[in-house]
């Protein structure tokens, strides 16, 4: 399953340090603004150690992990919405985007400009508010005044479709975002339609210097704060740092490195598990001697959905899926030990999967 994070955020707030750290892309990093003019796109692995227990115990031929497409969108400004600098290229990036890393300077550092000229991530924050919900706004009207004559002339489905604009329109006008607001799955679909930008979920990452990484700092507390009522994530990490950890190679050293600094693990690796979370996804995996692999789906899929992913004709011809629970498979050391244990199930279209059940899929075309 395709995924893609577009990273965005003020000039110099460290989005291209990230994005570096994430991608083997390379994106140019330097102190001023538009320095990304058009948006670098990487591909990054999911780290899963999972993957490395089915290795040891299956001995394939070559292991595949999921993968992450990271998409660096170049600094927004104020005014974008109306074109502003490279403001239509960059909202229409940020359409194609399936969640929003928004990263925020959250550290002082006289050497490292400011576009404002004052470390404030809450007023950052609101500045790119502002210019995605005046661009959601205008998305709105665009539709309103269609709805409304159709509305007014008797027509039911489209007085449910005005009535949640409106609702919409509203919440927008007094600057909120479109995935704070309180609204039910049935009517939310007609806001899906429009694919407006402030209903993607979001993850904020607060940007801090090496003495901020742990436990943050005032910029970070303002932050928590001023986000109390949204839906969305928030990653205390250090770009400068995690630029450090990928100059390291050996795995003892940035063990040592983590060590030193009071972390467990890097923090882009604590950035992918919340954009899986952010976007309600889990994993399956597919176990044989030619292949161990990880498959992304979103929580909820059914059997034949999830075959699906591998390939459409795994969907249409569903007949069953053998299915093999991570643990069992762990515990007991092989596929045949799984069945002799009788622990492998048999399980038809109604069945929803897991996060890290071993699938096999049987099915005619």
């Amino acid at each position: 399953m395709a995924l893609k994070c577009g990273i965005v955020g003020l000039p110099n707030v460290g989005k291209s340090t990230l994005f570096n750290c994430l991608s083997n892309a390379k994106a140019q990093s330097a102190n001023f603004p538009f320095c990304t003019i058009e948006p670098n796109v990487g591909t990054i692995t999911v780290p899963d150690s999972r993957l490395n227990e089915l290795e040891l115990l299956v001995k394939p031929a070559k292991v595949v992990p999921t993968t992450i497409e990271i998409v660096d969108i170049a600094g927004l400004v104020k005014g974008a919405h109306k074109g502003e600098g490279l403001g239509n290229q960059f909202l229409g990036n940020i359409r194609e985007v399936d969640a929003i890393i928004h990263v925020l300077r959250c550290f002082d550092d006289d050497n490292v400009i400011h576009v404002d000229g004052k470390v404030d991530p809450v007023a950052d924050k609101e500045i790119i508010d502002l210019e995605l919900q005046l661009k959601d706004l205008e998305t709105l009207e665009k539709r309103l005044g269609a709805i409304e004559r159709k509305a007014k002339s008797g027509d039911k489905e489209a007085h449910k479709i005005f009535s949640v604009y409106e609702n919409a329109k509203n919440h927008l006008s007094s600057g909120n975002s479109i995935r704070s607001l309180d609204i039910d799955d049935n009517s939310f679909k007609y806001l899906d339609e429009l694919q407006l930008i402030t209903a993607k979920p979001v993850m904020y990452v607060c940007n801090v210097d090496e003495n901020a990484v742990v436990n943050g700092n005032k910029h970070v507390e303002a932050l928590k704060l001023a986000v109390v009522n949204e839906k969305s994530e928030i990653l205390i990490l250090g770009a400068a740092i995690e630029a450090d950890i990928t100059e390291l190679n050996d795995f003892e050293e940035r063990k040592m490195f983590l060590d030193d600094l009071g972390l467990d693990e890097p923090g882009v690796s604590k950035l992918i598990y919340k954009a899986y979370r952010l976007l309600n996804l889990q994993t399956y995996f597919t176990a044989g001697e030619k292949e161990v692999r990880a498959w992304t789906i979103k929580k909820g899929m059914t059997a034949p959905q999830a075959a699906g992913v591998i390939h459409t004709d795994f969907e249409k011809g569903f007949i069953k899926a053998e299915v093999i629970k991570f643990n069992d498979f762990v515990e007991l050391g092989s596929e045949n030990a799984v069945k002799e244990a009788g622990k492998l199930s048999i399980q038809g279209k109604e069945y929803v999967l897991s996060d890290g059940d071993i699938m096999h899929f049987r099915f005619n075309v």
